[in-house]
């Protein structure tokens, strides 16, 4: 039940968009999950500011995921977001900011896992 919202202050072009789910629904399975289960969120022009500055390519990352995974599969995934964001969106290393909440209570369908 992985949750994924993405925040730019850019812009994202609609191919840019689906290039960025086609690789996140892949990426996340260095977490063990599935791409069948994953919902993504993508808000560009957000208003953006890293060490007082907006000019810059920004990225804030949440990565949210029922039940939990090892530091090292986050660590792979944080490099993968990385490096999709400047990639695709030319969003430099050191303006991405990822984070991670791990939760035992999903609810879905009207109940809770």
């Amino acid at each position: 039940m992985p949750f994924i919202h993405t925040r730019v202050n850019r812009p994202i072009p609609q191919e840019a968009e689906k290039e960025m789910a086609k690789q996140l629904g892949q990426a996340i399975s260095l977490l063990g999950k599935s791409e069948n289960w994953l919902m993504l969120q993508f808000e560009d022009n957000c208003r953006l500011y890293f060490k007082g500055d907006s000019r810059k390519p920004l990225a804030f990352v949440n990565v949210k995921l029922y039940g939990s995974a090892s530091r090292d599969a986050y660590e792979k995934l944080t490099g993968k977001i990385t490096q999709l964001l400047g990639d695709v969106l030319s969003i430099p290393a050191d303006g991405v900011y990822v984070e991670y909440e791990e939760t035992d209570h999903w609810g879905w369908q009207g109940s809770n896992f």
